[in-house]
């Protein structure tokens, strides 16, 4: 693989000039907030693990900071962008500032949440600046579409980043936190600062990190086990008991399905991990 001009990546005044031929303002309701800075998004494909073996899907390219640091390491680039201005720009750029990798590249233009394929190999890895709006369901939705994907490196608001690495027990666990367990080990990994991104925001950023895993053994359906989780935390404050009382028809039945599973009818949605809401799931009473 030929080695890249270093300075082939964008940095803050190539981010602003691009912009404004473009006529791009970064919105608030896409949540656009682009990385402006080389060092940043190189750290991001390192910790992301991206080597010449892998077929990388991005979502939510922006002006291609990320894009390009991505088609420096890996064999080649999937990017999902929805913004037709933003779209129609990125295979340019590639094609201006990477000439020799440019046949790597391959542009989806659509809103990702609607995406069910990908041209070319499937891909081996997800590394994506996710909108704070967006970032659990396109996560969810892309792990749940492309088995292949085996590691993902996100980019969201701290907060979120929280969230999903959170384990059972801590304040921050719920819903995002078990479902992004069902299909892989999360963990946070790293922190961003405001100042790499145009425009600043005003949170903190943060990296999480997923390797695939098998899902738990259980003959419920994913979607079956993820109506129990729905259900758990839609009321935190309850007992599983009544929480799970409109899912299983009755307070009794989530009673009778908590015991089966072995666990406790007192306990709360919190302090269970996966498994344990697939067990419930398999034993469904009535």
């Amino acid at each position: 693989m030929s080695t890249t001009d270093p300075d082939a990546l964008l940095g803050p005044a190539d981010i602003r000039e691009l912009a404004a031929a473009l006529g791009v303002r970064p919105t608030k309701q896409r949540g656009q907030n682009f990385v402006i800075d080389a060092n940043t998004v190189r750290r991001i494909v390192r910790t992301a693990g991206v080597g010449p073996q892998d077929t990388v899907v991005e979502v939510g390219p922006g002006l291609g900071s990320l894009t390009l640091a991505l088609l420096e390491a890996a064999d080649r680039v999937t990017a999902i962008e929805i913004d037709d201005v933003l779209a129609g720009a990125l295979p340019a750029t590639v094609a201006a500032r990477m000439p020799d990798r440019a046949e790597r590249f391959a542009l989806v233009h659509s809103d990702a949440m609607t995406v069910t394929e990908l041209p070319g190999p499937p891909p081996t890895a997800l590394v994506a600046n996710l909108p704070y709006n967006v970032a659990v369901p396109v996560l969810l939705h892309m792990l749940a579409e492309f088995p292949s994907i085996e590691r993902t490196l996100v980019m969201v608001q701290a907060e979120v980043a929280d969230r999903l690495a959170a384990g059972p027990g801590s304040k921050v666990y719920g819903v995002p936190s078990v479902k992004a367990n069902w299909y892989a080990d999360v963990r946070r990994a790293g922190s961003i600062g405001r100042n790499v991104f145009w425009p600043a925001p005003n949170v903190d950023s943060g990296l999480v990190a997923l390797v695939r895993r098998d899902p738990p053994r259980t003959t419920a359906s994913r979607s079956e086990v993820f109506a129990v989780v729905d259900a758990a935390f839609a009321q935190r404050r309850k007992t599983l008991r009544a929480a799970l009382a409109g899912w299983a028809g009755s307070a009794a039945s989530a009673e009778a399905a908590l015991v089966a599973a072995g666990v406790s009818p007192q306990a709360r949605g919190e302090a269970l991990g996966v498994e344990e809401f697939a067990a419930i799931a398999e034993r469904r009473a009535g």
